[in-house]
């Protein structure tokens, strides 16, 4: 726990400005502006509808963008596809998770390393991920779209570290998941910060997702309208009584 308290924040690693992404003329987020410092874990919170998720799909280059910039380690990456992104260290646990059915576990977790040639490594990674998640180890040689939903999110989460991300982008994570299952998936988000991945957390859980993250950032309505130090904006007034229930 220690190392995690003395982690130093970098320089940016990601910056959107004024960001707009439009569905069929309606513009979904409107001018968006946020940043997350390399070793921070910032959570991006916001009831449903709020354009997180598209967002997240604008950031990974799955959406187009209409108006705005990404810079990813002081690049511009707009335009850019998701492969070339996973190349860049900039990786997404989509919503849904999108494993691959009628895969298997392992073969899942080895796509994962499709941008790696380091065999011995990537043998290791699996082993690592099964540590992580021991019941994809019971199940490692079974069909990927047999397995529960919470199965499939610790698939999706370890089938994106297979990559080594620098940044680990994490859409609704806990989407449809037994408590005790969201439990589990928040466990790992801290251990993998730990670790040293700076991570991006978008949740609907306002209460889970800013009690782990350094900073938080509140969106409505497609447009950012709060944005602070996580612990603070977990006892605000506003944010408790629009996201905590209160």
């Amino acid at each position: 726990m220690a190392e995690t308290q003395a982690k130093k924040i970098g320089p940016v690693l990601l910056k959107i400005s004024g960001l707009k992404v439009s569905y069929g003329g309606i513009q979904a987020v409107k001018g968006v502006d946020f940043e997350v410092r390399e070793g921070e874990l910032v959570s991006l919170i916001g009831s449903n509808g709020a354009g997180k998720t598209t967002t997240m799909k604008a950031v990974t280059g799955t959406l187009p963008i209409v108006g705005g910039d990404i810079e990813y380690l002081g690049q511009s990456i707009k335009g850019q596809g998701a492969w070339e992104l996973v190349n860049k260290g900039l990786v997404m646990v989509p919503e849904g998770r999108g494993v691959f059915t009628r895969m298997t576990i392992t073969e899942n977790l080895q796509m994962g390393a499709y941008i790696r040639d380091d065999k011995a490594e990537i043998a290791m990674d699996i082993e690592k991920m099964f540590t992580i998640f021991p019941r994809l180890r019971e199940r490692k040689d079974q069909l990927a779209g047999t397995m529960s939903g919470g199965e499939q999110q610790m698939l999706a989460m370890g089938r994106a570290l297979m990559s080594r991300p620098k940044v680990l982008l994490l859409d609704e994570p806990s989407m449809g998941l037994s408590p005790i299952m969201v439990d589990k998936i928040f466990e790992v988000v801290k251990d993998v910060y730990a670790q040293g991945v700076t991570v991006l957390l978008v949740e609907q859980n306002a209460s889970r997702a800013l009690g782990i993250a350094d900073r938080g950032y509140v969106m409505e309505s497609g447009l950012v309208t709060m944005s602070g130090d996580a612990k603070q904006m977990l006892s605000d007034p506003k944010v408790r009584a629009a996201y905590l229930g209160e």
